[in-house]
């Protein structure tokens, strides 16, 4: 598999493309579930698929790589790249998985997205595992996948990257107290544990959809009643966690940071920070995190690049 620094892509592939398309690329017709306990029986569907299963099941919508990167980070040896989207395969043709690509006038996407099927929810019932999987869930546009596997490869970055590493949570759900709301944190969370002390972070993906910038702005006012009116204990955390922003590019970022103040929604109990998607192919994620600062002087802001010991290897 390429290492994450060895990547030499200049836009983010989970960015959006104009007229951009989600197409089907799993499999139709008829599977019955005796079919698939037969493949069970005779060793064909063993515990590293039902281990790719309740991957996907945890994250929605994953790609192959991310799905390696997972499988690796929890000593589950699938051998390589190739071998794992040979049971992928098997998956889909038995329809406990399904698949699509993103399509656009550039061309198809250079990934596949998997995500459960009906089959796949009754299997990991029948082991006990949470399957909130529904239907409508497949049916989710192009911008909502596409800020989940930015999200994931966040968080997969920090569990391989940082020491400080605690755990995950793909989606967190948190309280806008005063507008009597459950929203989640797209990107997920992750805790980092040092010394006996933890901090968590919140990542917010922010993707150039239709009405981006008003979409910004709806979820910023749900994290600004969320911070602003935080307790010891709401929605499970002891302390603030951090909230990092993760854009689809530089310029992104400086977009994004704009709308936020022309709209007063800076959130005073914190600094937000900012990020892209490929500085999470940096070998450390150190120096990955911007924060915008007010010139004294010039009365304007300027984006600075801020070092976090905390993510280092």
């Amino acid at each position: 598999m390429v290492e994450d620094n060895e990547i030499k892509a200049t836009v983010s592939p989970f960015a959006i493309r104009e007229g951009e398309i989600k197409v089907f690329d799993g499999k139709d017709g008829y599977v019955s579930m005796n079919q698939i306990i037969n493949r069970i029986n005779i060793g064909h569907i063993n515990d590293i698929h039902f281990a790719i299963m309740e991957l996907v099941n945890e994250f929605e919508f994953i790609t192959s790589r991310q799905l390696l990167q997972m499988l690796e980070w929890k000593h589950i040896d699938v051998g390589s790249q190739d071998k794992l989207n040979n049971k992928l395969e098997q998956l889909v043709k038995t329809k406990i998985l399904t698949r699509y690509y993103f399509d656009s006038e550039d061309g198809k996407g250079i990934y596949r997205i998997y995500c459960l099927e009906k089959m796949g929810k009754y299997l990991l019932n029948s082991r006990g595992v949470e399957c909130k999987w529904q239907p409508t869930d497949n049916t989710k546009p192009v911008p909502m996948i596409k800020k989940r596997l930015a999200g994931n490869q966040t968080l997969i970055a920090y569990l391989r990257k940082v020491k400080a590493f605690d755990s995950y949570t793909p989606k967190p759900a948190l309280t806008a107290k005063q507008a009597g709301k459950v929203f989640k944190a797209s990107g997920g969370s992750v805790k980092l544990t040092k010394n006996g002390k933890s901090l968590e972070f919140l990542f917010e993906v922010i993707r150039r959809e239709n009405d981006w910038e008003k979409k910004l702005l709806d979820k910023m006012k749900l994290y600004k009643d969320f911070y602003e009116n935080f307790q010891v204990g709401d929605s499970g955390y002891m302390s603030l966690p951090q909230l990092i922003l993760i854009c689809e590019d530089e310029k992104h970022m400086a977009e994004t940071f704009k709308i936020i103040v022309m709209n007063n929604l800076e959130i005073n109990n914190i600094n937000l920070y900012f990020t892209t998607d490929l500085r999470q192919n940096e070998e450390t994620l150190e120096k990955t995190l911007v924060e915008f600062k007010l010139d004294e002087e010039t009365k304007k802001y300027k984006m600075e690049n801020i070092a976090v010991k905390l993510l280092g290897i």
